[in-house]
């Protein structure tokens, strides 16, 4: 039988998404759920690849990492061995954020992300277009963000009634 989330699962998952830190102790109060019952759920979430890990969400700018580039690939071959030697490839590449098998007009899409136009000339010219089976590489670069979200939309009523109950 397939696990599926209820809505007190939803809840503490967008919990979590919000800030991984919070313990299950406040999770507990805020659903009006005891700290055991919040722990077993978490760990079946968990166990069930619903949550896949925690991290922290870092100010790439702050970081020097200054430039973000959308990167689209067609590749030569479309062989069963060469799409995934390209992604096994690509995978170890620290400059690749985000790689997406695609349909349409090239293979893949990269979201590429260096400190600046120097960077990405580089990694293009000593890692990217060095790969076999590479055809063609065109590159969009981001002038300005005016949204950036890792949440998934998950907002339940429960969470909004218990939200207010809690205010």
């Amino acid at each position: 039988m397939s696990f599926i989330p209820d809505q007190i699962d939803m809840c503490i998952m967008d919990i979590l998404q919000e800030d991984a830190r919070t313990t299950n102790k406040e999770i507990a109060s805020r659903l009006g759920k005891s700290v055991t019952s919040i722990f077993e759920r978490v760990k079946r979430l968990e166990a069930e690849g619903y949550i896949l890990r925690y991290i922290a969400v870092l100010n790439k700018n702050k970081l020097g990492k200054n430039l973000v580039a959308y990167t689209s690939v067609t590749l030569k071959e479309h062989g069963h061995d060469r799409l995934p030697a390209f992604e096994q490839k690509i995978n170890t590449f620290p400059e690749v954020m985000e790689c997406y098998k695609m349909n349409g007009q090239f293979d893949y899409l990269l979201k590429v992300l260096v400190a600046d136009m120097e960077a990405y000339e580089q990694f293009n010219l000593t890692k990217l277009s060095k790969l076999d089976n590479i055809q063609k590489i065109r590159s969009l670069f981001v002038l300005a963000e005016s949204k950036f979200e890792v949440e998934l939309n998950l907002k339940t009523g429960l969470q909004t009634k218990l939200q207010h109950k809690n205010k």
